[in-house]
């Protein structure tokens, strides 16, 4: 399927002249979809942030246990993921069709080279659907309503909206709130959030020295504490669901996420349900 805007133009065009977060992101995580500029970008942060990949690895096993839980223990067939980023398996319709084969996937990006890849890697069951939407996430208005988001999902029944490693390149917190606020007040009750945000709580030095590296790249990141991120959620209306806001590590962990220490990992992680 082509991935279009959310207004049905083209996605837009690809930049190899200036480092991008999903590609550093794929970097560090050991991905091949990557240029040049990307590469010497993440050596810069590498160098004063060098638990980042690890922390990375550590985000992607909690979207996948956050991603199952959703689908396994709260029964959610449909999905909406914001800032999908380049595919790295298993993907958000991978974990949740492993429990509902008919569960539906809207992914959303605005990099054309993570739309490019998303049109040619991630397929799902027969049973469900999945598409993709080239759009900014501040752009919530134009997202929820993309005729492409209503052919797949159906906003009168529960969807889990997910803000996995993205809620970090809203600075603005205002802005942060405002994009949380608009994405869950048309959804139905019983609907879920799940984020995962970079935060400073467990390794001050190296996230604020490497945020500065992301910065002086053309790329603005906000750290959050984790009352900070739990603000987010409950000033939408939302019920964050137990353990709360955890390093993602942290988060109903498995046996590998479990030994991690704490200051190799700077993201925070929850859940929380619309009432």
């Amino acid at each position: 399927m082509q991935a279009q805007s959310a207004d049905g133009q083209q996605a837009s065009a690809l930049r190899t002249d200036i480092a991008h977060s999903a590609r550093i992101y794929d970097f560090f995580l050991g991905g091949k979809d990557n240029f040049p500029v990307d590469r010497e970008a993440a050596a810069d942060i590498e160098a004063v942030w060098p638990s980042l990949p690890l922390s990375m690895r550590a985000n992607r096993q909690f979207m996948r246990r956050a991603v199952h839980r959703l689908a396994a223990e709260h029964g959610v067939r449909q999905f909406l993921d914001l800032g999908t980023g380049l595919p790295t398996e298993p993907n958000v319709h991978q974990v949740a069709q492993a429990v509902h084969p008919d569960a539906r996937v809207v992914y959303v990006d605005n990099d054309p080279l993570v739309l490019a890849h998303a049109r040619a890697l991630l397929t799902g069951t027969r049973e469900g659907r999945i598409t993709y939407i080239d759009a900014d996430l501040h752009d919530t208005g134009a997202i929820l309503a993309s005729p492409q988001l209503h052919q797949v999902l159906d906003l009168e029944r529960p969807v889990a909206v997910s803000l996995f490693a993205i809620l970090q390149f809203v600075v603005d917190e205002e802005a942060a709130r405002g994009v949380i606020r608009d994405l869950v007040a048309p959804l139905a009750s019983g609907s879920y959030l799940a984020l995962s945000t970079v935060t400073a709580d467990s390794n001050p030095k190296e996230v604020t020295e490497g945020l500065a590296v992301y910065a002086a790249r053309g790329i603005p990141e906000r750290a959050r504490t984790r009352d900070e991120v739990a603000a987010l959620l409950t000033s939408a209306g939302l019920e964050i669901v137990d353990p709360g806001v955890r390093l993602v590590h942290r988060w109903h962990p498995d046996e590998e996420s479990a030994a991690l220490p704490d200051a190799c990992v700077q993201m925070h992680g929850a859940i929380a349900r619309k009432p």
